[in-house]
């Protein structure tokens, strides 16, 4: 459904989070190095609950080696230097949603060369910084996943 790229990501549990977010969701996983953290870390594993192998997780050692394998069609960052509400922008299928490392985000040159347009912002009151990286992509995922009428969803039962 949606490619995630994680940029360079930092903190386990937010990447084991996005995991787990990802199998739910459908999404194929991207992380791109250096990474903050061994993949086999024991907090990457708790907070993924053994999720690893429920989700496609790719890993590629900078922004031109996924472009280059991924070929992404559109790419939406999430940032807090974005001109555009996410909630804003009609996703479609296969959409590269990019979130930046949670210490420093994304690096200006990148953002530059993605467009204003393709710089997306999540609503905060005035003086916040950031929210938390998992958060973040939860809720980006899902209203992209929302609007796109939760294609591969499993029905609910009645009871």
């Amino acid at each position: 459904m949606f490619q995630i790229v994680l940029f360079e990501p930092e903190i386990p549990p937010n990447t084991g989070n996005i995991m787990r977010l990802s199998a739910n969701v459908g999404a194929t996983l991207h992380l791109i190095h250096p990474l903050g953290f061994e993949l086999s870390e024991r907090h990457l594993r708790r907070a993924g609950m053994d999720y690893r192998d429920l989700v496609p997780v790719h890993e590629h050692s900078n922004w031109q080696d996924f472009a280059d394998s991924a070929a992404p069609r559109r790419v939406f960052a999430l940032t807090t230097k974005g001109s555009r509400r996410y909630s804003d922008v009609v996703f479609e299928p296969g959409d590269v949603l990019l979130f930046g490392p949670e210490s420093r985000g994304l690096p200006a040159a990148l953002l530059a060369s993605l467009g204003p347009n393709a710089l997306l912002y999540v609503p905060m009151v005035p003086g916040s910084r950031s929210l938390n990286l998992s958060n973040t992509v939860a809720l980006v995922v899902y209203e992209a996943w929302r609007q796109c009428a939760f294609t591969g969803a499993a029905p609910r039962s009645s009871g």
